[in-house]
């Protein structure tokens, strides 16, 4: 099923002062968990906040460089476009953001839950 842009809501999240720049942090909205996270160069991005691995929060690991490992298995992605670097077969779902007199919104297609995809 295709979304229409007016099914898709705009969630603030947090305020871009309290996500310094190499930092990252979840979010829970309702059941899904979202990690924020603030690149060194000013880019903030989302993701789910679960590795698609064995579902553990991906904010419990370590972030170098832009690349997170996960605190569980050692997976690890790439956070400037969401794709594993090892495994390279894996990729993280995104979510749409937008920043507004330095809040962080996310958008949210209704029903979505995509930390359970694996």
């Amino acid at each position: 099923m295709l979304e229409n842009a007016a099914t898709l809501k705009w969630i603030a999240l947090a305020n871009l002062d309290d996500l310094w720049e190499g930092e990252m942090t979840d979010v829970q909205v309702g059941d899904e968990l979202i990690l924020l996270v603030h690149l060194t160069g000013g880019d903030v991005r989302a993701y789910q906040g679960y590795c698609p691995h064995q579902k553990t929060p991906l904010a419990q690991g370590k972030l170098e460089g832009g690349v997170l490992t996960c605190a569980a298995h050692s997976w690890q992605f790439d956070l400037s476009t969401g794709q594993g670097v090892n495994p390279k077969s894996c990729q993280l779902d995104h979510y749409d953001l937008k920043i507004e007199d330095a809040v962080i919104f996310v958008r949210i297609p209704p029903g979505s839950r995509r930390g359970d995809q694996q």
